[in-house]
């Protein structure tokens, strides 16, 4: 009976120290969320953070360049075109893709009201 539960004990040490390995490895190429204040936003911007969190980030990476299912917005007002659409890359322009959509992108303009378009734009343009 010892025997047995000895091999378990190790056994559950065993998986314990690989999952912490794992967490660890993992863990590596993720950062840590940084606050509002961190980032110095307007609480303009701090409530557009959280509408682009709510709504855009499933398909949006906001500070890196990895794609997801569009394109990511780190940069999007630094460039002088919209990435997928060739478009002036404004607020105008920005604003009509977030209310009527584009190609795969539903709009949002049932959705979101005036206030919180111009909200999540001042958060654009601080990415």
């Amino acid at each position: 009976m010892r025997k047995i539960l000895s091999s378990k004990l190790k056994l559950q040490c065993l998986a314990c120290a690989v999952a912490l390995l794992l967490a660890l490895c993992c863990g590596c190429e993720v950062q840590r969320r940084r606050s509002d204040s961190e980032l110095g936003l307007s609480p303009q911007q701090a409530s557009g953070r959280h509408i682009y969190d709510q709504y855009c980030d499933r398909c949006h990476a906001p500070y890196s360049s990895r794609k997801r299912q569009g394109p990511s917005l780190r940069g999007v007002f630094k460039r002088q075109y919209l990435q997928a659409s060739g478009l002036p890359a404004n607020d105008d322009r920005a604003r009509d893709i977030i209310r009527m959509g584009r190609n795969k992108m539903e709009g949002f303009s049932n959705v979101l009201t005036d206030e919180q378009v111009n909200d999540l734009l001042a958060y654009l343009h601080t990415l």
